[in-house]
């Protein structure tokens, strides 16, 4: 049944510095096939502040935060939930009566994944990368229980910091260094960037490594994943988390959990 916007339909979104598809695609499917009266529209901005405020405003019920906001949006919230205090990064915005609540959804779907591909929490990583999203897969780790990695990253600020504060070691560059677990949360492969058809690690660190993560989920089948499926790896692939990230943010914002099967139909409606 199609679906008639009114007064009523509840707004929700994204914020992005380049905005793309999936979760508009994605949350609206589930919209359509459930149907609720919600309708999703990404954004981009150049005035955060400004922003929130009309989120909080104009009562938006929910907003995915994505790069460069993650951190930048949280002076503006009201309370912070655990998984985004924990790593002082924010993906997703719930709004409660103009009350804004800050989550990561990021950082749960990456704790649930890591148990469900069973991945040896006395593995060895390397996780390259320092941003937002590394935070989150980070804390991840750290809360999962690992306890031997190593953040690659060339910024000594961001690398040894994030490094720091989950007491893991860091490092500009991978150099000789083998793990058992690599895992990529840099643009590395990412379509339509700089370097889409770079390997995030080399191949003799794939070759050496037990189980390779990699988060950019565009294209379904990076550089990296490629390579490490090509020899025999273990992966999680980026897709895995985006959607299992859409679907936590999707029941904050409606309190329904779709069922599995519906989910599956609106990830590949939204990855193709």
């Amino acid at each position: 049944m199609s679906r008639t916007l009114n007064k009523h339909t509840q707004l929700c979104m994204s914020l992005s510095a380049r905005p793309g598809n999936f979760g508009t695609r994605f949350h609206n499917y589930l919209y359509e096939a459930l149907g609720l009266d919600f309708v999703y529209k990404a954004f981009s901005t150049t005035d955060l502040p400004a922003a929130i405020g009309g989120i909080r405003a104009l009562g938006i019920r929910g907003c995915a935060v994505s790069m460069p906001f993650k951190e930048a949006c949280i002076p503006y919230l009201d309370a912070l939930h655990p998984s985004a205090a924990v790593i002082e990064s924010v993906n997703t915005i719930v709004a409660d009566d103009g009350r804004l609540t800050g989550y990561n959804t990021d950082y749960r779907a990456v704790v649930s994944l890591l148990h469900s591909h069973g991945i040896a929490r006395h593995a060895r990583f390397a996780l390259r990368g320092s941003g937002g999203m590394a935070k989150a897969v980070a804390f991840a780790l750290r809360d999962s229980g690992f306890r031997h990695g190593c953040i690659i990253a060339r910024n000594p600020q961001t690398g040894r910091a994030l490094a720091q504060a989950c007491g893991f070691d860091w490092q500009a560059e991978l150099g000789e260094l083998r793990a058992e677990l690599l895992i990529n949360v840099t643009p590395i492969g990412m379509h339509g960037g700089p370097e889409a058809d770079s390997l995030a690690f080399s191949a003799a660190a794939v070759e050496a490594a037990h189980w390779v993560f990699d988060v950019v989920a565009i294209p379904l089948e990076t550089p990296l994943i490629r390579l490490a499926r090509e020899r025999g790896k273990p992966v999680i692939s980026g897709a895995e988390v985006i959607v299992l990230q859409a679907l936590e943010q999707f029941e904050l914002y409606t309190g329904v959990r779709p069922s599995a099967q519906l989910v599956e139909q609106a990830a590949a409606v939204a990855l193709s």
